[in-house]
């Protein structure tokens, strides 16, 4: 073992030393080492016993530490503790500018315990709350954590569409330079508005050969390789660029074969006469004899099917969207008032309604409700709806769904709301037959009129706690229960794979920002996009309803259960 990894052994012990509340001057005699041993300018490993507890600064106790280490390879304290450490907070220290002090914080009091609930909590605005931190802390943190993800090779759509958009922008300007009548297109994953992206595929079509091509791209901006009919790069981030390069001819058949999943590509293609010219996507599947297949939706599945009997549903846009539902105000843990968020509703993305569910009581981390502010928070939008109309704001609640599947509040309480959201966010570490169970009874209570973000789960971070889909959807069918697409990039839960079987069972999905601020409302283009490849229609879709239909909905599920 070398000595920087001696090193880095002793300062992850003193780091987790320092999370348990140890002895501080053991704290300081360990970090003290772990700094002295990185600047010895001797191996370690080629010194016997005797001479490490005579250098300055180790002392006999460091040194046996050592010796353990270069003989066993472990350092038995240091794995005690990391056992009694959650997995997440050992990730969390890996993070720049996150030191035990902040991250005990953190844990002890926002209940934190992995990097994407950190990120989450980041997004929510959540973290100023701690003591010690403001919002600047926050989003330097907040940048940290995008850095890692970023590395890791992953990246989710959202944070790399821009990236995308302005790459495109880039090559088509250079390829057109050297060819007038050149094309480009993004493809890949990207094109297919998957929710995470390893790569970015551009294809590239001219009539001019590859050596002049591979001129535009820049070696001090790019790693560069390539074969005959592709341009590898990568930029200095790390990002995996592939530009599929062709003829002008060529262009829509490169750009159907590089959009697709394989099964879809291989599939269409059985149907295609070899060696055919293409002037568009659209001739592509006309000469397979299939409906027009949107990008979204070429991922092997049933859309071939679907495409032969011309049954492909109509998918919703964003411009179907009539209201938003699932937001929090300053009355929770959001930074916009209920008045600022309606006006901006209103104004900016010319909506009709908007629906307010701030955290409940038991949310005590996110700022939750109590019984007396639920009041005066009804009291508000009351002022407001008079103010506003015809605007509407619904008085909505996002319920904890507590572990043993109830909702927050009496039901007194609860039949004050036009809607409830109901959601977990504690107790999460639960079996499948458990989770499942206790959704069910949420969904079961006659008040649930939302099923929130179904799994919990956070993107790249946290897998979010097992359920049976069909159970929990069925449950949702047969009790008149919408469930969330939160369209959050970090969750996009439900997961569109399960759309469809929802959407046959007659279920609702409704796109839910979860915005705790103004600019989170524009998360809903994500909720359409994961929407669009599930295979939702605006009719399906709860907050596609005019403002008189879903108040029609509201009101019917409320006298629905007041006679139950």
């Amino acid at each position: 073992m070398e000595n920087k990894e001696i090193s880095k052994q002793f300062k992850l012990l003193g780091q987790l030393m320092e999370l348990n509340e140890e002895n501080p001057f053991k704290i300081k005699s360990i970090n003290n080492a772990s700094f002295k041993i990185d600047k010895l300018p001797f191996k370690l490993k080629d010194r016997p016993l005797a001479d490490l507890e005579s250098i300055e600064g180790i002392g006999k106790s460091t040194a046996q530490k050592i010796a353990e280490l270069l003989s066993t390879g472990t350092l038995n304290e240091l794995e005690v503790l990391k056992d009694n450490t959650p997995s997440g907070i050992l990730e969390m220290l890996s993070v720049k500018g996150l030191g035990p002090k902040k991250i005990k914080i953190i844990w002890d009091q926002l209940g934190i315990e992995n990097l994407g609930e950190l990120y989450y909590a980041c997004n929510e605005n959540r973290l100023i709350e701690a003591k010690g931190f403001g919002y600047k802390t926050q989003e330097e943190i907040k940048n940290a954590i995008e850095f890692k993800m970023a590395n890791a090779g992953r990246y989710l759509y959202a944070k790399i569409e821009s990236i995308a958009e302005n790459y495109l922008q880039l090559f088509t300007e250079k390829l057109s330079a050297i060819d007038a009548e050149s094309k480009t297109a993004l493809a890949g994953d990207f094109r297919r508005k998957c929710e995470i992206v390893e790569q970015l595929d551009y294809v590239l079509a001219c009539n001019v050969p590859l050596e002049n091509v591979l001129t535009l791209f820049d070696p001090q901006l790019f790693e560069i390789s390539h074969d005959e009919k592709c341009i590898s790069l990568k930029d200095h981030s790390g990002l995996k660029i592939i530009c599929h390069t062709c003829t002008a001819d060529e262009f829509a058949l490169t750009l159907f074969e590089c959009t697709g999943s394989a099964a879809h590509v291989n599939a269409v293609k059985a149907l295609l006469s070899p060696a055919q010219k293409f002037s568009s996507e659209k001739e592509i599947y006309e000469r397979a004899g299939l409906q027009f297949i949107v990008p979204e939706l070429r991922e092997g599945g049933d859309e071939i099917a679907l495409a032969q009997k011309h049954r492909l549903p109509k998918l919703i846009v964003f411009e179907d969207l009539q209201g938003v539902l699932h937001n929090h105000s300053t009355w929770s843990d959001g930074i916009h008032t209920i008045k600022e968020m309606a006006l901006y509703c209103r104004n900016e993305l010319n909506l009709s309604y908007l629906g307010i569910s701030d955290h409940s009581k038991t949310a005590v981390y996110a700022g939750g409700l109590s019984i007396e502010k639920v009041i005066a928070q009804h009291q508000e939008i009351d002022q407001l709806n008079a103010e506003l109309s015809p605007f509407k704001i619904f008085k909505g609640i996002e319920s904890d769904i507590l572990s043993d599947g109830s909702l927050d509040y009496p039901e007194e309480i609860l039949a004050t709301f036009d809607f409830v959201v109901a959601s977990i966010h504690s107790a999460m570490k639960m079996d499948e037959e458990k989770a499942t169970a206790r959704l069910i009874k949420a969904i079961e209570n006659p008040y649930t009129t939302i099923l929130g973000h179904p799994t919990g789960r956070l993107l790249l971070s946290r897998a979010g706690y097992p359920v049976n889909f069909k159970k929990v959807i069925d449950a949702c069918a047969e009790n008149g229960v919408a469930i969330e697409i939160n369209a959050n990039p970090l969750r996009l839960d439900l997961d569109w794979r399960w759309h469809r079987y929802a959407l046959e069972k007659g279920v609702l999905l409704t796109i839910n920002p979860d915005a705790h601020r103004n600019e989170g409302f524009r998360d809903m283009q994500y909720g359409v996009h994961i929407g669009r490849k599930g295979g939702l229609s605006a009719e399906m879709c709860l907050n596609s309803f005019n403002l008189a239909d879903i108040s029609v909905f509201f009101e019917r599920k409320k006298n629905q259960t007041i006679h139950k």
